[in-house]
């Protein structure tokens, strides 16, 4: 279990660290030989002692690239989520969608969550997004650039994480300088924060679509994973998606061409301004595109029964 400490930051005198956490170092950071996943337990303290920053930041630093390098097991990452979870205010939002986002942001295209969820409003469904500093790797547009810049419809939830977990936020220093992505970027990305029984997240790689099932999907009744673009859950061109339910997962093909929608996408940097500009003022084709989204909203959230009732539905 997470060792005992308060929620701010430990007093560390130059010389002052854990000896606890030295041997969970080793554990991850002693080369493929000696390297072994910690037990639950185990990670349970290591995270514990990261949030409560027990351990330096210089041991934190550490522990996260060597943890990346090793690299995570799946026991490591429920048992690091179960202490974030126990230190995280949750509020529950009735009918909610929690769309998972990475942290560290988009670079080639708009966002569509403003615009999608709109369209959901007399569907009586809530949309749930979570933000907050940006951390590594791309110096993207975050979520939280976006919900701070751009009025937000009624029905679009936005939880920062400094207001309910700010022990991890209060890592985003240490993590800067590391400057590339660790475990916490996956944990990050859906925090539970509106207590929805349903999830809608990204993935970069086909591999972590078992793993986000084992990891995340005990904590939904439906989980859906799209190899969005930039990693998010939001659909730009022709790709899969897998739904998580009962203990099924079934993959999809999804392809906008079906539904008129041709928007083209960007694959090089269009600067922050340009970003935020696109996002708040979509055209035709973007806003296509979110209505494509939203439709594909309703059928994860069980609404409509697959993705050409939801566009439908939204026709009407």
């Amino acid at each position: 279990m997470p060792r005992p400490g308060g929620m701010g930051r430990a007093h560390h005198d130059g010389n002052s660290m854990s000896e606890t956490f030295i041997q969970y170092i080793k554990c991850v950071g002693t080369g493929a030989k000696h390297n072994r996943d910690l037990s639950y337990e185990e990670m349970q303290d290591a995270m514990g002692q990261m949030l409560t920053q027990q351990a330096t930041p210089e041991q934190i630093a550490a522990f996260l690239l060597g943890w990346r390098l090793k690299p995570e097991s799946v026991e490591e990452f429920r048992a690091a989520l179960a202490v974030i979870d126990t230190h995280s205010r949750h509020e529950r939002v009735e009918n909610g969608l929690e769309l998972g986002y990475p942290f560290d942001g988009k670079v080639d295209n708009p966002y569509l969550f403003p615009h999608a969820a709109a369209l959901l409003a007399e569907h009586d469904l809530r949309v749930v997004v979570s933000g907050g500093a940006l951390q590594p790797a791309k110096r993207g547009v975050t979520v939280r650039d976006v919900c701070r810049h751009l009025s937000l419809p009624a029905n679009l939830h936005y939880f920062d994480r400094a207001d309910y977990c700010p022990p991890l936020s209060s890592l985003t220093p240490i993590r800067q300088k590391l400057g590339i992505r660790t475990g916490l970027n996956t944990l990050e990305r859906l925090p539970g924060a509106g207590r929805c029984d349903t999830a809608l997240i990204g993935v970069f790689h086909k591999p972590y679509v078992q793993k986000y099932v084992e990891i995340f999907g005990p904590r939904y009744r439906r989980l859906v994973i799209v190899k969005g673009n930039e990693g998010t859950p939001e659909i730009f061109g022709r790709c899969r998606l897998w739904v998580h339910e009962e203990g099924r997962l079934e993959e999809h093909l999804i392809d906008p061409a079906r539904y008129g929608v041709d928007y083209a996408k960007s694959f090089t940097p269009i600067g922050a301004g340009n970003l935020l500009k696109a996002t708040r003022n979509p055209t035709e084709s973007l806003a296509s595109l979110a209505r494509l989204n939203a439709a594909l909203w309703l059928w994860a959230k069980g609404v409509a029964q697959n993705l050409d009732e939801g566009w439908e539905r939204l026709d009407g």
